[in-house]
């Protein structure tokens, strides 16, 4: 079906930038500072909050925490030196008298503070040491018989330099301006709109820059009005319409077909001393079909800490082999890429198998040798870090790359690596992630990718007990250390610094390392940071391996990738400091033998709120999607996805929590998809305006 509509004669997102007029360069650089870089801009840089100005309160009502607005006369001001230089005026009205005090302030606003001078005052009350006082109210001069405002006050999202009442006069002017064109026309169709009982564009932006007098204030700060639903809705829209596009592009360009019977995957399967579990089996076969389809895979292989991701990633590199391809595995550590590429070296020597192994701690010589071969042809898979990347690293017949923990890279590196195949083709991509998304980012910020995951752990993992310990019991933690590596077993004690930081107090595994090998002189301690050269750092490793060193001090280099089976135990140094996918990932590590283990989070008081609850999470959570959950709802998408926002500009009014929108987003994208184009592009110029690129990583 095709969409049908009135084109807007004029539209402000057609402008090309810088689309403001009668604007200094000053304001103009103070307006890029928060992203308003057209005229268009302005009309959707929306409220944070709103002030309710419409009313006067008299003194004695004032509420304490409360803002309200008074109408007051000075009766004194005066500049006081204790305990600091500070500016208070003394006000009244007829029922009461209220303290102003500026804690900085300039010579026009003790001016303006006159005895004598009327003013309107907007600001929070609080108790004073002389009564109610307000710190850095918003004042103005009262004129007689001044009208109240009929609407609630705006407040927008602002920089330094650049004041509210400037930021309201350039969005009302935009907003007019934009009106009076006609440019914020619908883009929806009308059928759609009425369809999803969504109220029109421009009323509900009119309605969320002025609220009529009637208005629900509750409504607007919830967010829960139709105007802001509305908003948030064509939001999304854009968001699904842009990763959809993305992923219908890819899946028009040519691939590798990696479509060969598959002779090395039977023989690594018959070899292994494991059954593949359901889930994985599920996988493979996803996976194995977006390599058999002529248009490139682009696809998330998502799983808990030790679900079998890297048996996954060995099948799919050997089909590429079968097939006469290669294949690159990309980790974001040394440590991590140093433990595929032992891994994968393990299993497919055996079937003749040659595994290159490229990373930036490599000397020339072998790096160049590997490089050579690659290179020709003469070895098919390679692993490696970052250098897999670097110039001089050139591919014969490259069918396929792997890239783990992909929101640790950045999306110019995943395009990068993705980029050295052929010109004519399109590689095969697969992305590995141990920190599980929620479902509602993949919905979202992952709708351009197919995403496969695997939900069940394999036979024989042993639950990890976690508990919460303060560090004024830090004897009994190393009591309990000292009591597993008796018994013949292994302990990780990982701390968030390397080096004496002043300001956080924290301890450090330097210091850590010191006082375990005093407190512990029958074991043997190893230490290893990022800041080890990488031969120190895998001797270290290997040496814990092999049961030479029983406890191992680490930073977080050892997150992902440590497999050590007779490690039972895990001791996290201020656990308070450390995000929830990092605890649930360390936690990880042990777990992985039939021994019984254990996770102690050491933290220290006080405790914030936050931290508090990130504890409490990891403490009564082992289901890493759980976890993500509410770690997504605890911090908000902007940190969580990491890299993958450096492709995708960040949603500023949709709540993520809200499934039943973002469900209505994806259907009405696809929709539109298969309808109007130009409607489509609208839509997408309008709230993306041309930031929708990258989405090819």
């Amino acid at each position: 079906m095709r969409w049908s509509r009135r084109t807007p004669s004029s539209s402000l997102a057609d402008r090309p930038p810088p689309a403001f007029s009668g604007i200094g360069a000053a304001v103009a650089e103070k307006l890029g500072r928060l992203g308003l870089r057209r005229e268009a801009d302005l009309v959707y840089h929306l409220p944070l909050r709103y002030e309710d100005e419409t009313r006067l309160t008299p003194i004695r009502d004032a509420l304490p925490g409360v803002s309200a607005q008074f109408e007051v006369e000075v009766i004194a001001c005066d500049v006081a030196y204790r305990p600091r230089r500070q500016l208070i005026a003394k006000v009244r009205d007829d029922s009461g008298l209220l303290v102003l005090r500026f804690l900085n302030f300039y010579p026009s606003q003790q001016k303006a503070l006159a005895t004598g001078a009327r003013l309107r005052v907007f600001g929070e009350v609080r108790g004073g040491f002389f009564g109610a006082e307000i710190i850095h109210p918003r004042f103005h001069a009262a004129g007689d018989d001044e009208p109240l405002p009929e609407g609630l006050t705006p407040v927008y999202p602002t920089t330094a330099g650049l004041g509210q009442a400037t930021l309201r006069k350039l969005i009302d002017r935009a907003l007019d301006r934009a009106e009076a064109e006609g440019a914020i026309g619908d883009t929806l169709p009308e059928s759609l709109r009425c369809r999803l009982g969504l109220p029109e564009l421009a009323a509900s932006i009119r309605t969320l820059h002025h609220p009529p007098p009637d208005i629900s204030l509750e409504q607007l700060e919830t967010r829960g009005h139709p105007a802001w639903r509305r908003v948030a809705f064509d939001e999304l829209l854009a968001q699904q319409l842009s990763l959809r596009r993305a992923h219908a592009l890819r899946r028009a360009c040519g691939a590798p077909l990696l479509a060969a019977p598959g002779k090395l995957t039977e023989s690594l399967l018959a070899q292994l001393p494991f059954r593949l579990t359901a889930a994985q089996q599920r996988v493979w076969k996803e996976i194995a079909a977006d390599l058999a389809a002529p248009h490139p895979m682009q696809r998330l292989l998502q799983g808990d800490v030790g679900s079998g991701k890297t048996v996954i990633a060995a099948l799919a590199m050997l089909r590429a082999v079968d097939s006469g391809y290669q294949a690159a595995l990309m980790a974001p550590t040394e440590i991590l890429a140093e433990q595929h590429y032992r891994k994968l070296t393990q299993w497919l020597t055996p079937l003749g198998v040659e595994v290159a192994w490229l990373s930036g701690s490599q000397k020339k010589r072998e790096r160049a040798t590997w490089q050579e071969k690659v290179g020709a042809g003469a070895t098919a898979l390679v692993v490696g870090t970052h250098a897999l990347i670097e110039d001089g690293v050139a591919f014969a017949r490259l069918g396929l790359t792997i890239v783990d923990e992909q929101h640790r890279f950045g999306v110019r590196q995943r395009l990068a690596l993705k980029n050295k195949g052929a010109t004519d083709t399109v590689v095969h991509q697969l992305t590995m992630s141990a920190t599980p998304i929620p479902r509602t980012l993949a919905m979202s910020y992952y709708a351009d990718l197919d995403v496969s995951v695997i939900d069940e752990l394999p036979p024989g993992r042993t639950p990890v007990l976690t508990k919460l310990v303060s560090d004024a019991r830090r004897d009994e933690v190393v009591a309990r250390v000292r009591d597993a590596c008796g018994q013949g077993r292994q302990a990780y004690w990982v701390c968030p610094l390397i080096e004496e930081s002043e300001a956080l107090q924290l301890k450090t595994a330097q210091e850590t390392f010191e006082h375990l090998t005093a407190e512990l002189p029958e074991l043997r301690i190893g230490l290893v940071h990022g800041r080890l050269k990488p031969d120190e750092k895998a001797a270290v490793m290997a040496a814990f391996v092999a049961n030479e060193v029983q406890v191992l001090v680490a930073t977080t280099v050892i997150e992902v990738g440590v497999d050590v089976p007779n490690a039972t135990l895990m001791v996290i140094e201020h656990a308070e400091r450390f995000g929830l996918a990092q605890l649930h990932q360390l936690r990880g590590r042990v777990g992985r033998g039939s021994f019984d283990s254990a996770c102690i989070l050491l933290y220290a008081r006080p405790l914030g709120e936050t931290a508090r609850a990130r504890l409490r999470i990891i403490f009564e959570n082992s289901d890493g999607f759980e976890i993500s959950r509410q770690d997504l709802h605890l911090r908000g998408p902007g940190e969580f996805i990491g890299a993958r926002q450096s492709g995708l500009p960040m949603l500023r009014y949709a709540d993520l929590e809200d499934t039943a929108l973002i469900e209505q987003a994806r259907s009405a994208a696809e929709e539109l998809l298969r309808g109007d184009e130009a409607v489509v592009q609208r839509h997408l110029e309008r709230w993306l305006g041309g930031r929708g690129e990258l989405l090819n990583a």
